[in-house]
């Protein structure tokens, strides 16, 4: 994922609410959101080229999801794929705060992870900031640490708080949060590593690029029995919507 904006204990109803874009190549194999052939507890898409997955729940409640860090340094080839993350802490019994301490960071490129058993939520980046617990709240995450003052995601998180005031908590509502289309200011943009037109595009919640933008919108909701509802919706290079996925889980 590249956008995640989590209201966690802030409903009555929804102890937890998700809304993530999945940015990525539009030439990169993936598998649409489904529940796992080898693991039918669990649902969510797949990584076709390295493994792993962006985002998946499991039917006990846990969920992680894991994004990408955008800065200079090299992605060596002895990596692992980061989408293993996600996978192994639903194949796990561990408590989200034990599971991201036991992770040697160095091991991967740099991530932001977040992971909850549906009791707890935590969070971790191998890029300077360490595991921690989260209280209740409504964070968001891009390509840098949690809550980073990038428009997109204090947009985005604004736009999760007033769903949350007006009691809109929706999949119409919050697929309208994910495809929001509107670039950050042009005087907020920094373009050192990329032309300027690149990073202008990706300042938006929802990216259209040639090659590169937003291949999926999910929403997972978990009530207060430990129902999952999760959608997925998917599309082209041209932000056009190509398919959509919806699945209901209970324990």
């Amino acid at each position: 994922m590249c956008l995640v904006i989590i209201a966690w204990q802030q409903h009555q109803d929804y102890p937890l609410i998700l809304a993530g874009n999945r940015d990525e190549f539009h030439s990169r194999p993936t598998r649409d959101a489904r529940v796992w052939s080898d693991h039918p507890d669990i649902m969510g898409g797949r990584d076709l080229q390295a493994g792993g997955t962006w985002l998946a729940l499991h039917r006990n409640g846990r969920i992680a999801t894991v994004t990408n860090f955008r800065d200079a340094q090299l992605e060596p080839a002895t990596f692992r794929s980061r989408g293993h993350l996600v996978t192994e802490f639903l194949l796990g019994a561990a408590g989200p705060l034990e599971y991201l301490e036991s992770i040697d960071g160095d091991s991967y490129a740099g991530f932001n992870l977040l992971v909850s058993d549906g009791r707890t939520l935590a969070y971790l980046s191998n890029r300077g900031a360490p595991a921690k617990e989260l209280g209740a709240g409504v964070y968001g995450v891009s390509n840098a640490l949690l809550d980073s003052k990038w428009d997109k995601v204090l947009r985005s998180k604004q736009s999760m708080l007033g769903l949350l005031r007006e009691d809109k908590i929706n999949e119409t509502e919050l697929f309208r949060l994910l495809n929001d289309r509107e670039k950050a200011p042009v005087a907020n943009i920094e373009s050192t590593r990329l032309p300027f037109a690149t990073a202008h595009a990706i300042s938006a919640p929802f990216i259209v690029l040639p090659d590169y933008g937003t291949r999926s919108s999910s929403v997972a909701i978990l009530n207060t029995r430990g129902r999952w509802q999760f959608s997925e919706r998917r599309f082209d290079a041209a932000g056009n919507s190509v398919g959509n996925t919806r699945f209901t889980m209970s324990p």
